[in-house]
């Protein structure tokens, strides 16, 4: 609190203002024109002095400021000498100017605020109402009470001087001190002006004309003209500048009325007995202050709430460039990221097409000894293991609330879950059971690939904290949602660790001599994917006693699966004509074997441009299109064919597997889309859908 009432300037505050002398200079200024104005006309019509001293204590640093004093305090005593002030007036004069300076000051400080920012309106009604008036009206008691009781005056004439004194001080604070403060800190209202140069110009010198001609005449009540042209300066410039022409329409006014000009003259004085001993001048200069002090608290004001106005829109305007430059920034970023990962989940399932694709031919190739065999579909288990883990990296990274959902089975999406974890299982010894209790071919609505991946998070989780026993898998319906629980044997649930379970990177055991292995992402993604698809998760165990984790999703049932699919083509049957496009030659070769091995006559091409030629010269059953690739990709090429008149079915087969992927194909004209890697299965699912439509709309055709 000490510090708030402080009377000098922090010695660490910024300096601002003019220098010491420059004070002193306003203060002897000051108190020559009052003592002029005393003896040529009897009166004054603004005390600046106090306000001037008040200025300098607020700007200036202790060392300066109280030289200041000092020299503005013995300036005032030599004042006095020259005025022939009698007696304890030669010091309570100046002993009360340093008063009001003073308390002025202190009181600024303390509610104002230590920076005495006057560029907002609360500061400057702060400083009148809690620093100005208190202080004035404090030095008012003291020399009117000194001055009843030295000489004892009527309730009339005690009140008169007391308008006269409180009038002429409070103005004289008004119109300078925070006019000084904001010519010191002018750095704070750059920019805050709304005029140019030639227009400030212009309203400064019209209200100077306006002021010279009203108070130059003395025949019409013309005074209120003054106001305009200040309310343009407030309303068009900025509060130093505002200030600056209050001060000089105070000054004008005061001089002309002085010397009998105006329309203050005008005013018709009461024929009051008491106040025969009052001078003429000095009552008619306190309707003179009352018109000043009613210009200051109106321009400046105004003025302050105009910048404050303009300040706050500009700072809006700043925030609002800076919101949007971070919202394109961040568009962007958002865009790189996409096409980052749309990069990275094309070149890592390129290769493993290639891995998967030869590892399933060599796993049918019937020449191989059981050994080889199961060597190959090991590669295979492992490829899709690590397929398995790129899309869980990539979808997390991604963090897409994309759904797109499709009629599945719910037990061929636990068996895709599982199959990662076979090897496992088989290595530990466990027991499974997989139960689906739905009706027999019963299928939902849901994506496939989200749902995969939360159901493969918890499988691998329960064989690879299960070292006896088993994991017991269960597909059922809960009411009206679907309820797919993944139970195991393992060493259960650590209370401490069910808060975490589901944060990404968490692992139950972080040490580097750790039993388990993964990244500590699994659970994380499984609890956003069942969170996109509306579900919850539900965990169960303790420790020591297996765990279960249970996955209610609202499922909306789909229609039921269609007839068992049809053989694949026989040597008597129709031989299936497909054309595979796809600029690398592995992914050629390893589509040409699959399909060759199911009795398909294959041509291939190696981009759009020879896609497009081939299939314009050919009939063929059904188109395997890859996207990217030279000189012309597959969406291009698909485009194409569609506009020349091809109904043939084009199935996208692709290592771009994002879901805005899939949505780009299908809108380009393709049938189906088919992620690489790509399996036997998938490919005779494809080929038996493509011939099953074509042979459909031959006979509906005929």
């Amino acid at each position: 609190m000490k510090g708030r009432w402080r009377v000098f300037r922090h010695e660490a505050g910024r300096k601002a203002g003019p220098a010491p002398w420059v004070y002193v200079a306003l203060f002897v200024t000051s108190l020559a024109v009052g003592f002029w104005s005393a003896r040529e006309f009897g009166s004054v019509a603004v005390w600046l002095s106090n306000g001037i001293m008040a200025a300098a204590l607020l700007q200036l640093h202790r060392r300066e400021a109280i030289g200041v004093l000092l020299a503005c305090f013995a300036a005032n005593l030599i004042n006095n000498v020259f005025r022939g002030d009698p007696g304890i007036f030669l010091w309570l004069n100046a002993v009360l100017n340093m008063g009001v300076a003073v308390i002025t000051a202190v009181l600024a400080r303390r509610f104002c605020g230590a920076a005495l920012d006057m560029r907002r309106p609360v500061r400057l009604i702060r400083f009148t109402l809690l620093a100005a008036v208190p202080a004035v009206l404090a030095s008012a008691a003291v020399a009117l009470g000194v001055m009843n009781a030295l000489n004892p005056m009527t309730p009339t004439m005690l009140l008169f001087f007391v308008q006269t004194y409180v009038s002429v001080e409070f103005l004289g604070v008004m119109l300078i001190t925070p006019a000084l403060l904001m010519f010191a800190r002018a750095y704070r209202f750059r920019g805050m002006s709304r005029a140019s140069r030639h227009e400030a110009a212009l309203l400064i010198a019209l209200s100077v004309g306006v002021t010279v001609l009203t108070f130059w005449q003395s025949s019409a009540p013309l005074q209120f003209l003054t106001m305009m042209p200040l309310l343009l300066i407030a309303l068009r410039l900025s509060p130093p500048t505002t200030a600056a022409a209050v001060l000089v329409t105070a000054v004008l006014c005061g001089a002309l009325t002085l010397t009998g000009h105006g329309p203050v003259h005008l005013t018709q004085l009461s024929a009051d007995p008491a106040l025969a001993g009052a001078p003429e001048m000095m009552r008619r200069l306190i309707v003179l202050n009352v018109f000043l002090t009613c210009i200051v608290i109106t321009a400046l004001p105004i003025s302050t709430v105009v910048t404050e106005r303009r300040r706050l829109e500009s700072r809006l305007r700043a925030r609002t460039l800076a919101a949007q430059d971070a919202r394109r920034r961040a568009e962007h970023a958002a865009e790189a990221r996409g096409r980052f990962l749309a990069l990275m989940s094309h070149e890592m399932r390129t290769p493993l097409n290639g891995v998967a694709g030869f590892a399933d031919l060599l796993a049918a190739r019937p020449d191989l000894d059981p050994e080889a065999v199961r060597q190959a579909r090991q590669i295979r288990r492992s490829s899709d293991g690590l397929l398995m883990l790129v899309e869980d990296v990539l979808d997390f990274a991604r963090d897409d609330a994309t759904l797109s959902p499709e009629p599945v089975a719910l037990g061929e999406v636990v068996e895709d879950a599982l199959k990662p974890s076979l090897d496992a299982l088989e290595a530990k010894g466990l027991s499974l059971r997989v139960e689906t209790l739905l009706v027999p071919g019963a299928r939902h609505m849901a994506d496939r690939r989200v749902l995969r991946q939360a159901l493969h998070a918890l499988i691998s989780n329960a064989v690879k904290f299960t070292d006896r026993g088993g994991v017991e898998i269960t597909v059922r319906e809960r009411g009206d949602r679907i309820a797919l629980r993944v139970a195991d044997t393992g060493r259960g649930l650590d209370p401490a660790e069910r808060d975490r379970l589901f944060q990404a990177f968490e692992q139950a055991d972080a040490t580097l001599c750790r039993a388990h292995e993964g990244a500590g992402m699994g659970l994380a993604l499984a609890s956003r994917n069942v969170a996109r698809m509306g579900g919850t998760i539900e965990v169960q165990g303790g420790e020591g006693c297996g765990a279960a984790f249970t996955l209610v999703l609202p499922l909306a049932r789909a229609a039921d699966a269609p007839a068992p699919e049809p053989e694949p083509p026989t040597e008597g049957g129709r031989t299936p004509r497909v054309l595979v496009v796809d600029d690398h030659p592995v992914n050629r070769e390893v589509a040409r074997v699959m399909l060759e091995a199911f009795g398909c006559e294959v041509a291939e091409a190696i981009d759009g441009v020879e896609a497009v030629a081939a299939a314009g010269a050919e009939a063929f059953d059904l188109v395997l299109m890859d996207v990217r690739m030279p000189r012309m990709d597959g969406l291009e090429a698909t485009r194409a064919l569609r506009a020349g008149g091809l109904t043939t079915p084009i199935i996208a087969m692709t290592a771009d597997a994002m879901p805005e992927d899939v949505a780009r194909c299908l809108a380009s004209g393709m049938d189906a889309h088919m992620a690489k890697p790509i399996s036997q299965t998938g490919l005779l699912r494809v080929l038996n859908q493509a011939l099953t439509a074509e042979d459909e709309a031959a006979v509906r055709a005929a």
